[in-house]
């Protein structure tokens, strides 16, 4: 009885009413529901959109971008300096390591006063820091130069090889403090071994172009520092490449490559440790 009722009333009864508002068949028959539904849609029961919660959660997203892009300047120039530290700690160690690292050829720099004291540079390559330094304290630069005029010149450097103790290393040829200095056989004196220091730096500097060759310096090169005064004398200086020539931990050869191979004074330079 209540379906035949419900079939032929042109309204639905308000006990349906909610059926026909949910479904999607009931809209169709009534426009005026499709009208009324058209509008802003119903609240949940929890009293907030789903569009609220979203932008709701998308609130704290936003916060968080934004206090990561206020702390990104810090972040990156912290990251900057790390960077930069990375690279110059690399860089000592490279060449740290290139120091130690002697090829078959290295530049050789002989320079001093006239009246002054010898000093025997090796380097890798003309910019690098000396791998040797040696100041022959009782050796005059001149008179090295009258040696040199007889057409051979061997400079021999010898050092102690002391005992080591239980567990010590030795240290390298290179690195001995202190020289027996011999030229062409004759004991002359003592060599030690120097750091690199403002006046030589200077004098190496002034020779860094000059691949091959020999001349005289001028005064405001090397001041009155270590090198001397000028009441020394001029400064000279020598420069060529020296083939090294390696024959045991406790030994070593540099011998002077003239170039094209012309014709000129023979310098070697030995260093021994006995």
């Amino acid at each position: 009885m209540a379906r035949a009722f419900r079939a032929a009333s042109p309204l639905p009864l308000p006990s349906s009413r909610g059926a026909a508002v949910t479904s999607g068949a009931g809209r169709g028959s009534f426009p005026w529901l499709n009208k009324k539904g058209s509008g802003k849609p119903a609240p949940q029961r929890g009293g907030t959109s789903a569009a609220g919660q979203e932008s709701k959660g998308d609130e704290p997203a936003e916060a968080a971008a934004e206090g990561s892009a206020e702390q990104s300047p810090p972040s990156r120039k912290r990251a900057d300096a790390l960077a930069r530290l990375r690279a110059a700690f690399l860089a000592a160690i490279t060449h740290r390591r290139r120091r130690r690292q002697l090829g078959s050829c290295v530049t050789g720099t002989i320079f001093g006063r006239r009246r002054g004291r010898v000093h025997v540079a090796l380097q890798t390559d003309p910019r690098s820091p000396p791998v040797l330094l040696v100041e022959m304290a009782a050796y005059s630069t001149g008179a090295l130069v009258r040696e040199m005029s007889s057409g051979l010149v061997r400079l021999a450097l010898e050092c102690e090889k002391t005992p080591l103790a239980a567990g010590e290393k030795r240290r390298g040829l290179l690195e001995e403090p202190t020289w027996r200095a011999y030229c062409n056989g004759r004991k002359c004196g003592f060599a030690v071994r120097r750091e690199c220091g403002a006046d030589e730096w200077r004098v190496l500097g002034a020779v860094e172009p000059v691949s091959v060759g020999a001349g005289v310096l001028p005064d405001d090169v090397s001041g009155t520092g270590a090198n001397g005064g000028a009441e020394e004398g001029d400064l000279m200086y020598m420069r060529a490449r020296f083939e090294r020539v390696v024959g045991s931990r406790d030994s070593e050869a540099f011998y002077m490559m003239n170039p094209d191979g012309c014709g000129g004074p023979e310098l070697s330079i030995y260093l021994l440790r006995v």
